[in-house]
């Protein structure tokens, strides 16, 4: 069985597939009584609509194959209807058609296998619409991206157009580029000197500003060594002895001077005498009264001393105290089981045997004799 369903339509529904896919217009009367030329015709209408023929081959003949036969002219309809019956046959096989096709359903087609045949072939066509349908959408997408395609080759053709004249603007230009270059490092060296002399000119003028400095300072020494001459001859001059009684009147004067001094020098020593004086008493005072300060702790010390052994003794004979009255107890419980230990006793011997006791000089109970009974 064929792997498409194709069940064998019948005539009304052959006509109306034919009319849709617009493969042939044909009447009922055309498929009850074929003729060949009307199957051939219909056939290769077929084919072309399912792309198994190209439109452009109808007609044609191999002449490489007529070359072969004995009388080519008389061979060729008889070409052409073998090479329509083979497409025929390869289509019907390629849907496994399960009723086979010959050569004689093409020069005396029967109606029944010729509407066999047309069904299975328009069922094709109907499965391949069906099938076409669902990838269009697909196919559509195809188109759209083939056409971007396009246009994104388009766009690096011109790119590499562009790249290309680029190109050859680089090369039309290396030359000058080169030229350019060699000028570049020749300016490079030129310019590598001239830092050098400007370099050397530098030092050459720091050396020389360090001169000028120099020199400066050295002008700046003669100007002041210059003042102080000026002074010092300014100061002889006034040295001079113009008048002796000027200097008679000035040495008066100085002396004058110097024996006030003298005076105030006497002063100050005696003024100096009473303070030493003075300075001592405060000496031996401060010593007294260091010395008393001294006792004055030490008494200090003892006297928190006497209250420490002070508190000390209270603690303790708090503590003597609290013994005692323990001790009192304690002699009071000692006193109270020798009396209950005594009394015991006495019982005892009482019971036992016959005891004399006297007493002693602090009442105590002694034993004299016994007798036993």
């Amino acid at each position: 069985m064929s792997a498409y369903e194709y069940p064998r339509l019948s005539r009304s529904d052959i006509l109306t597939a034919l009319k849709d896919f617009q493969i042939a217009s044909v009447t009922e009367t055309d498929l009850k009584n074929p003729t060949s030329d009307f199957v051939s015709e219909l056939y290769t209408r077929i084919l072309i609509y399912l792309d198994a023929l190209n439109e452009e081959e109808t007609g044609q003949v191999d002449f490489g194959a007529l070359e072969q036969l004995e009388n080519p002219e008389h061979h060729a309809t008889s070409m052409q209807s073998m090479k329509l019956y083979c497409k025929v046959k390869d289509m019907l096989d390629m849907v496994d058609c399960p009723l086979a096709i010959n050569f004689k359903d093409l020069l005396r087609p029967e109606s029944s296998r010729t509407e066999f045949f047309i069904s299975a072939l328009l069922n094709f066509a109907l499965y391949k619409d069906s099938k076409m349908e669902l990838i269009r959408p697909m196919a559509e997408e195809l188109g759209i991206l083939d056409e971007q395609r396009k246009q994104e080759e388009a766009k690096v053709a011109q790119l590499n157009a562009e790249i290309g004249e680029f190109n050859e603007a680089v090369e039309r230009d290396l030359p000058f580029v080169q030229e350019l270059e060699a000028n570049i490092e020749e300016l490079n060296q030129k310019i590598l000197a001239l830092n050098n002399q400007q370099m050397s000119l530098r030092a050459t003028f720091q050396k020389m500003r360090d001169k000028s400095t120099q020199m400066d300072k050295e002008i700046s020494t003669a100007e002041f060594d210059l003042v102080q001459t000026v002074q010092e001859n300014a100061n002889l001059r006034a040295q001079i002895v113009q008048s002796p009684d000027k200097l008679q009147g000035a040495l008066e004067e100085k002396k004058l001077v110097l024996g006030e001094t003298k005076k105030a020098e006497q002063s100050a020593m005696g003024s100096f005498q009473e303070k030493a004086a003075i300075l001592e008493v405060y000496e031996k005072a401060f010593k007294k009264i260091s010395k008393s300060s001294s006792q004055l702790k030490l008494i200090n010390e003892q006297v928190t001393n006497a209250k420490a052994v002070e508190k000390e003794f209270k603690a303790l004979k708090a503590k003597l105290s609290e013994e005692g009255v323990a001790y009192k107890s304690l002699e009071a419980k000692v006193v109270e089981r020798e009396r209950i230990g005594k009394s015991w006793l006495i019982s005892s011997l009482i019971r036992y045997s016959f005891v004399i006791f006297s007493w002693d000089r602090d009442c105590n109970l002694v034993f004299c004799q016994q007798w036993n009974s």
